[in-house]
């Protein structure tokens, strides 16, 4: 190579492979004009791949063809996916951070500071994960996003955006499990105060949890002095520590956060049909036919949680199962093409998984009356609403 020192650890210049991190967030492969490898973070699950050209020489016939056009139909997929989800997605955040900003929703300010808050780590989510990664990073690979201290920046920054998005909604799910299923707690925890501290600490803890991965990384190569790309320290994952902080890094996410939130939407529906069959009973007592106004009140906010919580799970648990089955698989490593299924797989999770910072706010308009009217008003007169927000 031409006045290029290339220090690949191990990896040939011209040798067509990857490694992808067994943490919280996946390396994968992106080629360049010259064909060979650059590594760049991607959010998402946590899986440990290692992927070569295909060829006949590892696979055979029809099932070369057949997953080369796995391959390729995936990678269509995300050149028209991704930006059409930036799309809309970015301006959907805004716009129900600005909606709920302005509390005219009817909802009680604890519940609009996790929604304004989840809405911002949504829209991060957005801009890092998608809009950097998977559009700059891949359609312009010699970009100065390739240089390893902007690797590193991102790496960092995608594992804050993943984590806080996440934790905020498991936040939301138990302040909303505690103002109906703890009574006696809710008055001092369903507060403005409480609320903002709950996110305060999230964004805090995952902020210096994500510090280490400006350690474990090093250049992927290094051309005349000067520092490309990144990749995991191979030593360090392969050590006690490594594997340890790779195993909490699985817990953190997915499978912790989907364990608590279905734990507390089991223990919150549990807990709504046992008050609604007392509450029943004392209103045939005592013969009242009226509509029940404690009922009615609680119901919109019931709704908000289970279109929440439920839309995360099932949006997630594509990447999750995709993680899970890939780990029984092999225990420390799969070998395989970027064609095999497993990735195949992987990349369809990723599809689901990054849609679910987007869905909030048709959430938002499809069960909330008042946010629907004041997204109907920015629609129909923006000048006229963005006026009046200043």
């Amino acid at each position: 190579m031409n006045g290029e020192n290339a220090e690949d650890g191990g990896w040939g210049a011209n040798q067509a492979g990857c490694l992808l991190l067994d943490s919280v967030e996946l390396l994968e492969c992106r080629w360049t004009a010259r064909r060979q490898p650059e590594l760049f973070f991607k959010g998402g699950a946590f899986t440990d791949l290692r992927f070569t050209p295909v060829s006949k020489a590892n696979t055979g016939g029809i099932h070369t063809n057949f997953y080369e056009m796995g391959w390729l139909i995936i990678h269509q997929i995300k050149e028209i996916y991704y930006p059409l989800l930036a799309t809309f997605g970015v301006p959907a955040n805004l716009v129900a951070i600005v909606i709920i900003s302005r509390g005219n929703c009817g909802l009680s300010k604890c519940i609009s500071v996790y929604m304004m808050a989840m809405a911002t780590a949504d829209l991060l989510l957005l801009i890092f994960h998608v809009i950097v990664v998977q559009i700059f990073s891949f359609r312009f690979p010699c970009s100065f996003l390739s240089d390893t201290a902007v690797c590193k920046f991102i790496a960092h920054i995608c594992n804050f955006t993943l984590h806080t998005s996440v934790w905020l909604t498991v936040s939301f799910t138990f302040d909303r499990f505690v103002a109906i299923c703890c009574r006696k707690f809710e008055t001092n925890y369903c507060t403005l105060r409480t609320a903002a501290v709950v996110i305060t600490a999230v964004t805090a803890f995952f902020c210096f949890k994500n510090i280490p991965f400006y350690f474990v990384i090093e250049p992927e190569r290094i051309i005349n002095n000067v520092s490309w790309d990144c990749r995991s320290r191979v030593e360090f994952f392969s050590s006690p520590a490594g594997v340890a902080f790779s195993c909490l890094e699985s817990i953190l996410v997915p499978w912790l956060p989907l364990a608590l939130i279905l734990l507390c939407n089991c223990l919150t529906v549990r807990r709504i049909l046992a008050a609604s069959r007392a509450r029943r009973r004392l209103r045939r007592l005592n013969s009242d036919n009226r509509s029940d106004p404690e009922v009615e009140n609680r119901r919109k906010s019931i709704i908000l949680l289970f279109a929440v919580s439920g839309s995360f799970i099932h949006l997630w648990l594509p990447v999750s199962v995709s993680y899970l089955t890939t780990r029984l698989a092999s225990t420390t490593r799969y070998d395989g093409e970027n064609t095999a299924p497993g990735y195949i797989a992987t990349e369809s999770g990723y599809l689901f998984m990054y849609l679910s910072s987007s869905v909030n706010t048709c959430i938002y308009a499809a069960t909330q009356t008042k946010f629907r009217k004041e997204l109907t008003a920015l629609v129909k007169s923006p000048w006229i609403f963005i006026k009046k927000c200043v």
